[in-house]
């Protein structure tokens, strides 16, 4: 089990807390709202009322404890930049920050958390993915130009094996799992000498621009 803090209780920072929660770890989350922390309660280990701007009020929490901290405090590029300093002066080394724009990931990037997460701009990317290929049905990005996404098996690579098609030396992309839509089974890891069917869909993993080229086979 591992313990999070997550300071900012708006619908990313929220949803955070409570799927962590679900998962068996402790949970301590924090907000100057107190209707937001009412809301929270009953989904995380333990919910203040407190400025997480604050080195004193996390450490009274016990943030030094934590194995990381979340930061998801809306529209305030000030208040997030100074909840992350109050993480990092607490000796938090996993930092994860919620961000609004492409300036607010360079000044999070320059003080040095773990990782920038912008939900809205990898939503629409996301949805521009799929719109865009009509046999692509899901796209995931992972940052650092690298994504996964679901899709149907290429006419080209139908019938064949994966072994066959060597696509991580070839392409530098990896199958992760085979899914036989017709009999609804999952092959994950995917088996290498498993023939390839007209009517599998393929979660693959990659570079974007790679599996960009995929889709356009389709």
């Amino acid at each position: 089990m591992k313990r999070f803090v997550i300071i900012g209780l708006g619908n990313f920072g929220s949803s955070v807390a409570s799927a962590l929660y679900m998962k068996g770890h402790d949970v301590i989350a924090v907000d100057q709202s107190g209707e937001a922390v009412d809301l929270i309660a009953p989904h995380v280990t333990r919910a203040v009322v407190g400025d997480g701007r604050q080195k004193e009020t996390l450490e009274k929490l016990g943030a030094k404890q934590c194995t990381a901290g979340i930061v998801s405090t809306g529209d305030d590029i000030t208040s997030s930049i100074l909840a992350t300093m109050a993480l990092r002066d607490l000796g938090v080394e996993e930092i994860y920050v919620k961000v609004i724009s492409k300036e607010h990931t360079r000044v999070m990037a320059r003080i040095g958390v773990t990782e920038t997460v912008f939900p809205e701009r990898e939503a629409a990317l996301n949805l521009a993915t799929r719109l865009s290929g009509s046999a692509v049905f899901n796209y995931v990005s992972l940052g650092a130009g690298f994504g996964m996404q679901e899709m149907a098996v290429p006419e080209k690579w139908q019938w064949k094996t994966l072994r066959d098609l060597d696509l991580r030396r070839r392409d530098k992309i990896t199958v992760v799992a085979v899914h036989d839509v017709i009999q609804d089974k999952m092959h994950m890891p995917p088996d290498p000498d498993l023939q390839l069917q007209d009517t599998d869909t393929l979660l693959v993993a990659g570079k974007e621009q790679t599996l960009k080229n995929l889709a356009n086979m389709l």
